[in-house]
């Protein structure tokens, strides 16, 4: 029997075990890898086979995450080393988790070691146990191996450099605790770590992919308190003060890559909590080396406006939407994609995330007295051709940046709103000029960032009616859409999404636009105008990403409303 045969047989026999053990010898790969790549099961299909073929049931991740280790009865680094592990049920029943049923030494010792559970024997997919046992490392992090060297931390000196290496030469758990924190932040690739306190503990919570996950508890409003005091002290706050917000930043040095931190403590009826926005300075030159609008998952229809309103010879272009769409990083696509050396390329932001090579970047320093008006206007005397201004606060920043557009300048600039016509809203209640505002500027686009179905898992489903009423939809309207949603493995950390893009409207002003804008015509009629001038609205741009699978409906009423 040849190898498509069994694939289409759904079965485990002879044949393709003999094939299996051949390919084990050649390729040096493990069993369960030879049958999955001759059969091309997926994940949950192989595991579903061995199952009925060793009459074991079967978990998958979901399942997984509802269990409760027990590391006393088998050791972490045991199950890591064997992938399996003892687990309890809710009803407390014991439970040993196998991913290998071939491997029988290995079942029979992990039963012997937990003789006093008198548990069953279940099977998951060796990917979905490795994603499990890396959550747990992740909550006992705090308790093994990181090896920190503490130093004075000055505005261009590390507060901290982290290796995993042996705890044994260090003894306080505080330092432990905050350090593997940072460590795993990284590993998971976070843009945020949340650290709230409560009557009780502290919830430690990082932001990926844009959601909040939580990641561990600890016990104990003491150690609440040292925690908050050890990120006061490596970002250079005061303390002894607990009664008013305090912002501060720090850096420190994890396997040689250094990562900027920016700390806001804001204080809480229980104390204080702290967020801390982490900048991989690496990983954002790595990235910005090859930056360009078609990675960012745009469609070909926005960047073909964005890339019209980039290669404007002056004006300005306005990127808008809440904290963490993406804003600045499209701002940079479209720098990079224009960027030939032939222009003074000056920007100004707070920090500045990625470097470009030939581009003078200045960071804001509030507590030096540069902030964005003043470091504008000193940039105005350089002779820049091409402008980018980080973000537009206030008015003065405002008023600066739109006589730059007005002066033969291309400004490039962000502004916090949800939509392209609340932009307009925002810079007239700054109290900059109608008619020149109107004048500068060239177009507007407003941007999410969407999570897309994780490709391992994602499978067929079919749609929440909930979800259709609440998207104004119904099952006319959707007939011919593939609704997919991710089941959640191994790939995807058990979320069922994996990694974002981005959707974005775009509004190139036109004559009637500007006209509208400066009689202070209402929303509707410029909605109307907008329209009738072929704007695409990000909500259809989202939907389309629903109704070939690439998104969930939930996803896009999450962000896009």
């Amino acid at each position: 029997m040849d190898a498509t045969t069994v694939s289409e047989a759904r079965i485990l026999d002879a044949a393709l075990l003999e094939q299996a053990r051949e390919r084990c010898l050649r390729e040096d790969i493990t069993l369960l890898d030879a049958i999955q790549e001759i059969s091309g099961w997926e994940n949950a299909e192989l595991t579903r086979i061995l199952g009925e073929s060793f009459g074991y049931p079967v978990l998958n991740m979901a399942e997984l995450q509802a269990l409760s280790p027990d590391f006393n009865t088998l050791p972490y680094t045991d199950c890591a080393q064997r992938q399996m592990f003892w687990a309890q049920e809710k009803s407390g029943a014991g439970l040993l988790v196998l991913s290998n049923p071939f491997d029988e030494a290995a079942e029979t010792w992990g039963l012997r070691q937990g003789t006093h559970n008198k548990g069953r024997v279940v099977l998951a997919h060796p990917g979905d146990i490795q994603a499990y046992l890396a959550q747990q490392e992740h909550q006992m992090r705090a308790m093994d191996g990181v090896d920190v060297q503490t130093h004075k931390a000055g505005s261009d000196e590390v507060a901290a450099i982290i290796t995993l290496t042996s705890i044994r030469d260090d003894t306080s758990p505080v330092v432990k605790l905050v350090n593997s924190t940072l460590y795993d932040a990284l590993k998971l690739r976070a843009s945020d770590i949340h650290l709230e306190c409560d009557a009780n503990c502290l919830h430690v919570s990082y932001r990926i992919d844009g959601v909040l996950v939580p990641i561990t508890e600890v016990p104990g409003q003491e150690m609440s308190e040292q925690v908050i005091s050890r990120i006061k002290v490596m970002a250079e706050l005061d303390i002894a003060e607990r009664r008013i917000p305090q912002d501060g930043r720090f850096k420190v040095r994890v396997n040689m890559r250094e990562l900027d931190f920016r700390v806001s403590v804001m204080p809480n009826i229980h104390g204080e909590d702290a967020v801390l926005r982490l900048l991989d300075r690496q990983s954002l030159a790595e990235e910005a080396h090859a930056l360009r609008l078609d990675h960012l998952g745009l469609d070909s229809y926005t960047m073909a406006a964005i890339r019209k309103l980039a290669a404007k010879p002056h004006g300005m272009l306005l990127v808008t939407g809440p904290t963490g769409s993406g804003k600045t990083t499209t701002l940079y696509a479209a720098i990079t994609e224009i960027h030939t050396g032939r222009d003074k390329i000056i920007t100004i932001e707070d920090p500045v995330e990625y470097r470009l090579p030939r581009v003078l970047q200045i960071p804001v320093n509030e507590k030096k007295g540069l902030t964005f008006a003043r470091g504008l206007r000193s940039i105005l005397r350089h002779d820049p051709d091409k402008i980018m201004v980080g973000e537009i606060r206030d008015g003065e920043t405002a008023q600066i940046a739109i006589q730059a557009a007005l002066t033969g300048h291309l400004v490039f600039t962000t502004v916090h709103a949800n939509n392209v016509y609340d932009v307009l809203g925002r810079f007239l209640h700054m109290g900059v000029d109608v008619y020149s505002f109107a004048s500068a500027l060239n177009g507007i686009v407003a941007q999410r960032l969407l999570r897309v179905n994780c490709p391992h898992c994602a499978t067929d489903i079919q749609p929440d009616a909930e979800a259709l009423r609440q998207a104004g939809l119904d099952m006319d309207k959707v007939q011919g859409w593939r609704f997919k949603a991710g089941q959640g493995c191994g790939n995807c950390r058990g979320v069922g999404y994996k990694g974002r893009k981005a959707v974005a409207e775009v509004l190139i002003l036109n004559d009637g636009l500007r006209e509208l804008i400066v009689g202070r015509a209402p929303i509707s009629a410029l909605k109307e105008h907008a329209r009738e001038a072929g704007l695409r609205a990000l909500e259809r741009t989202a939907m389309e990403l629903v109704a070939c699978g690439e998104t969930t409906l939930e996803e896009v009423l999450r962000v896009a409303g």
